[in-house]
Order: structure tokens, then sequence, then C-alpha cells
């Protein structure tokens, strides 16, 4: 029988990309891939170090899983990611438990990694791996969404981070090979993709010819089955009117972007290096909202860094009521030894960082309720992704602005639908960051469309016919 491998995968949604490459590198090698960890022979952890409480996450599922080689079939434990990049030596120290640990740059390794008896136990190159359409890999999600990575690593030197340290300068895949992969995922069922990037909006500059975004992005458009095309970390530096012109005239780009804009304090925006004043930033804004009525922005923004003191924090709370983001994540700052922030004066308490998380967090959710409620009533496209978890008695799924593990949900709870299929939805309810509603139309082209049976709900439910 098949040695068995079980992969456990923390972080953002480009290491689960560098998860499900190994997976598929794994099971071209001849591994069963297992759900359940006890039933493995293999365990990989793929672990995160981008802040403290990441790492701290990682170490814990590390432990954790460990027991699996006291207590199930466990014969090897191998840590692979950011925090095997960042910390190789101290780890392999303080982890005796683990047989292999893996950096950022020797995904494409694991199989021989873990087949030969010889192999060593730390396996950490430099971070210049870059997976391409050729490269096997399993699709993590639902078969009808799935992340696609068009870049690897980043060359801006924002204060605070220490992924360029990790993940290497920036290399963009060339535009056909983009487009290969997205084919390939097409074919296999998937409706959706979530482009992902250290930083989106850079795609290209290290290319022959210097493309840009706004050209890969109608080469994708073009990709048959695809319906849904989503942007995520567009870095705001470098954001061209042309970019706002594909995302707004392409029917296939969902009216959504994920943009980190940090903060709102000019002093602050210098100190972290991002490279654009607060002024630079609220006219981009309004440029994009102007250029694309309706967009959904997400944004994330960071608390705490050292220096920060009450009147900027203040101004950013203004801010935030100021452009009533969609959907918006606060960072504590984290202390990263390795950057530049690590070494400013001015520290800030970690009692004052939680608080101030708070405070925004409050704000935001206040605006994000106002926004819902103006939801009830409207008609909108909902991908459905199947039973809710909650209860068989409801269909889960998200409409264009509601982004795969990072936003709310839209419940069904009257109609017909098959998970992976696309309908038209009437808002009916709305919670702080989840909806409700009932389907009004069906595309028929696609209503006979059939998942595998693992990906569809069992049974009918009371008050909403699931088509089997």
């Amino acid at each position: 029988m098949k040695t068995s491998v079980y992969m456990h995968t923390l972080g953002c949604p480009k290491n689960r990309v560098d998860s499900e490459v190994m997976l598929g590198t794994l099971e071209g090698a001849g591994y069963r891939l297992v759900q359940d960890p006890a039933r493995a022979e293999i365990i990989v952890v793929n672990t995160c170090g981008f802040i403290e409480s990441a790492k701290e996450e990682s170490i814990q599922a590390v432990v954790e899983l460990a027991e699996q080689k006291r207590e199930g079939r466990c014969k090897k434990l191998v840590v692979a990611g950011c925090l095997t990049q960042r910390y190789p030596d101290e780890l392999a120290r303080a982890l005796p438990e683990v047989d292999h640990f893996v950096g950022t740059g020797a995904y494409q390794e694991i199989a021989r990694i873990v087949s030969e008896a010889q192999a060593r136990r730390v396996v950490v190159p430099d971070p210049d791996f870059l997976h391409a359409a050729s490269t096997p890999r399993v699709n993590s999600l639902p078969g009808h969404s799935a992340y696609l990575k068009i870049a690897e690593g980043c060359d801006n030197a924002c204060a605070f981070c220490i992924i360029p340290k990790l993940r290497g300068p920036q290399r963009s895949r060339p535009v056909a090979d983009v487009v290969a992969e997205a084919e390939q995922l097409a074919a296999a069922g998937t409706v959706e993709l979530s482009l992902v990037a250290q930083d989106l909006t850079a795609y290209g500059q290290d290319l022959p010819g210097r493309v840009r975004l706004a050209e890969l992005l109608p080469e994708l458009c073009k990709v048959e089955g695809i319906r849904w095309i989503r942007l995520h970390y567009a870095y705001p530096r470098d954001f061209p009117d042309a970019l706002v012109e594909t995302i707004a005239r392409e029917p296939k780009i969902v009216k959504y972007l994920d943009m980190p804009l940090q903060h709102s304090s000019d002093r602050l925006l210098r100190a972290m290096k991002r490279g654009r004043p607060s002024r630079w930033l609220r006219e981009l804004l309004a440029r994009l909202r102007e250029g694309v009525p309706g967009i959904a922005l997400r944004t994330a923004l960071i608390v705490g860094l050292p220096g920060e003191t009450a009147e900027e924090f203040e101004e950013l709370l203004a801010f935030v009521e100021e452009q009533r983001f969609e959907r918006l994540g606060v960072f504590e700052y984290s202390r990263e030894e390795g950057t530049e922030a690590a070494a400013m004066p001015g520290q800030v308490p970690a009692r004052v960082r939680r608080a101030r998380r708070e405070r925004v967090m409050a704000l935001q959710n206040r605006i994000a309720r106002e926004q819902q409620r103006e939801m009830i009533g409207r008609r909108v496209e909902v991908l459905v992704e199947g039973r809710a978890e909650e209860t068989e008695h409801l269909l889960a799924g998200r409409h264009a602005q509601q982004a795969p593990e990072i936003d709310g949900l839209t419940y069904v709870n009257e109609g017909v639908a098959y998970p992976g299929e696309i309908v038209t939805v009437e808002i009916t309810d709305a919670h702080d960051y989840d909806l409700v509603g009932r389907v009004v139309a069906r595309d028929g082209s696609r209503a006979g469309r059939r998942l595998p049976a693992a990906a569809r709900p069992a049974g009918r439910r009371t008050g909403l016919n699931v088509l089997r």
C-alpha cells in the first residue's frame, strides 16, 4: 500500500499554494494523501514565520503533531515553510523529534527528502523556488475555487516586514505560464481564481519587456470556464490608470480589491518605508471608487508601530471612518528581529497595541453592520460552496465581494442550487459579516454541472432543494 502523507498548513493563501505544490510532488512520486494525521506515515507542517503570533501557532502545531510519532502511524515529521527558512539551526536544536526541516526554496525536493534514508535533516537553500504550470499541484480548496500564485518574493523594503528575507526577490511567472495553469484549473472545474503574490501590482516588472498586471489580466479573462478573477495583496505604491481601467472593463474581474495600506499617518508611512504619502493613498482610493463603481475594498492596517502617538492613532481612526472600507483587518505591530523597525525607539507597550486594535475593529464592525444592512433587497450572484457547517438546512456560498476564507458567507435558505454553481440570490437578511438570501435565478447553461460526490451535500434539506 502507498505511503500515506498528511499536510498541515498555516499562514496565508500563498503558503497554501506552496503546500499544494508539495502535495502534488508527493502524490506524483507515489505517496497517498490523507486528511487525518492519525492515519499518516509522513506528516508535513508548512509553517508561517511572519509575526510572533504566527510563529507561536506554528511551533504549537509542530509539537502537537509530533505526538503522532508516539501515538499514531507517523514515521517521519517534516517542518517546512517560512519559519524553517528563518530559524533553521535554532529549530533543529529545539525540536529533536523533527526528521527534516525544509526551507522555502526546497519544496520541489520534498519527495526526495522524505524518501531517501540519507537525506539531510536541514535543507534550506536560498529562497529562489518558483513553481510553474508544469509543476505538480493538488488544489486543496473546493474544486470550483483556486488560488493562482503569479509571482514569488518581494523587492519592497518595508521596515516592519521580514518576508523579503524569507521569500527572496521578486520573481514573476511569464504570462503564458500563468495562463496555462489557469487553463488546467478551469479544465478541472475551477470557476473562481484568486490571484496572489507578495506584491501583486509589481507583477512583471522583472520580466523581459516589463510586462504589467494590466496585460496579464485580459489574457486570464479569455480562459474558458473561469467566471470570477479576484485580486489579492495589491501593493499601493504603483497602481497605474491602465490597471484601474482593466478592472472596470473586464466583467470576469470581480469588483473587489485587497490592497494593504498599513496606516494613514505620513510620518509613520515614511518610517514604514511604504513609499507613498497619505494624500496619494486617498487619491488612489478615490480613483478606484470613481473608476470602478461599486468596488469593495479590503485593506490591512498596523497599529502600535514604534513611535505611533495617540494623535497618529486618532488620525488612523478618522481615516477608517472617512474611507468606510468594505473589508478591513488590523494587526498589532510585531517586533521582528532582522527588520529595521525592531531597532526603532519608542516601542509601544503590548496593552496599548491591543487596545488600539480593539478600537479600530469596533469602529469597523459598526461600519460593516451598516453596509451589510444596505445589502437587504439586493440581488447578487453567489458561488454556492455546499452545505453550511452550522446546519444541514442551509447552503453556504459567497457573493463576488466575499473572498474565500477571509470574508463572510452568504447563506441560502430557499431555492435550488448545485455546489460550484453561480446563482442569483436575493438578500433577505444581514448579520455583521454574513448574509442570508433565496435563489431567484439560475443560469440553465450551468445548471447541469456536477462536482464529485464528496463535494456535494447529501440529501434533501428542509425548505431547500439540493440537486444531486
